[in-house]
């Protein structure tokens, strides 16, 4: 199969991936604020939500999700896939719009236009394809990458247990994004050796490790979501943390390439601050629509919660 053919099945994989993600967000991020506050990665969250209709709905869109992701991480190089999942943001804004009832308006529209825009524009200049060694993952490839990741994940966490701040929101968010990213990568590793067969599936480090860092993010992510008021901002962090970490793993364990050339990094920054500012329509459209449409009974279910606004939260961090 030629790279061209690969990147037609990988791309829209992609995509409708960041769909399923973006409305299990929107659904899941409202069943939360629906039972009983839970301590960070604390199992117990998940058992009280499975009774609840819209987290099982967000739950089937995570596996629909997982699924396209891993077809286009099957057919095309992380540095591909990972940047497209930016688009879930886009889906999340208009998803939690329509969930409380608001129809998405011309500046959402913008902003998904922008960040399209941008990641076409990245994706046309920096070229990326799979390295001679993406067959196998290696996290000795690069100690440092691997230190720093870990590093990263026990500051948040640490800053999100000690810290009343709403900033303590985005700092889970950014844990969850981290750890995703890392599972990317994980799987693009695992999706490679299938195609050995089931012997050497079986056989590869990375399968495993993927069975505890993917669950151990999507816990996380309830929590981001049940201690958060708005699903926008905290799923802004997240899926710009996930490609962001899954590119640079694709590079430092997978042996990816990226066109580096002065005159396309200068162009890749400016589509970067394209889908950034398109980011940033849609986090803050959507909270102001969301917030223009609180009903008392939300208002209700946050109070059962931290008290503490998140205005500030939302309004520093675009994305």
């Amino acid at each position: 199969m030629t790279e061209a053919v690969s990147l037609l099945v990988a791309v829209p994989a992609a995509v409708v991936g960041a769909a399923g993600f973006g409305m299990a967000s929107a659904a899941q991020q409202r069943a939360t604020h629906e039972v009983p506050v839970s301590s960070t990665l604390s199992p117990r969250l998940v058992v009280d939500l499975l009774r609840h209709p819209w987290w099982l709905l967000g739950l089937v869109m995570t596996v629909l999700a997982l699924s396209m992701q891993l077809v286009a991480l099957a057919f095309g190089p992380l540095a591909v896939v990972q940047p497209l999942l930016v688009t879930g943001v886009v889906f999340a804004g208009v998803f939690s719009a329509l969930l409380h009832h608001r129809t998405p308006d011309r500046w959402v529209l913008v902003g998904g236009l922008l960040t399209a825009a941008g990641l076409a524009a990245f994706l046309l200049q920096a070229r990326p394809v799979a390295g001679p060694g993406s067959e196998h993952l290696d996290v000795t490839d690069s100690v440092p990458f691997l230190v720093t990741i870990v590093v990263l994940v026990v500051a948040c966490l640490v800053f999100a247990r000690l810290s009343t701040h709403p900033l303590r929101i985005l700092a889970l968010a950014l844990a969850t994004g981290i750890l995703f990213g890392i599972t990317a990568a994980l799987m693009k590793a695992v999706t490679t050796a299938v195609r050995g067969g089931l012997g050497e599936l079986f056989t590869t480090p990375a399968l495993y490790a993927a069975c505890v860092v993917g669950p151990m993010g999507f816990l996380l992510s309830q929590n981001t979501f049940q201690q958060g008021r708005l699903v926008s901002p905290s799923v802004a962090v997240i899926t710009t943390a996930d490609p962001i970490v899954g590119v640079f793993a694709g590079i430092a364990w997978l042996g990816e390439d990226l066109d580096t050339t002065a005159p396309l990094l200068a162009g890749q920054a400016l589509a970067g601050v394209v889908v950034l500012l398109g980011i940033a329509f849609v986090t803050l459209r959507s909270t102001i629509l969301l917030r223009r449409g609180e009903a008392p009974e939300d208002a209700a279910i946050w109070e059962k919660h931290d008290p503490a606004p998140e205005s500030s939260a939302s309004s520093s961090c675009p994305g």
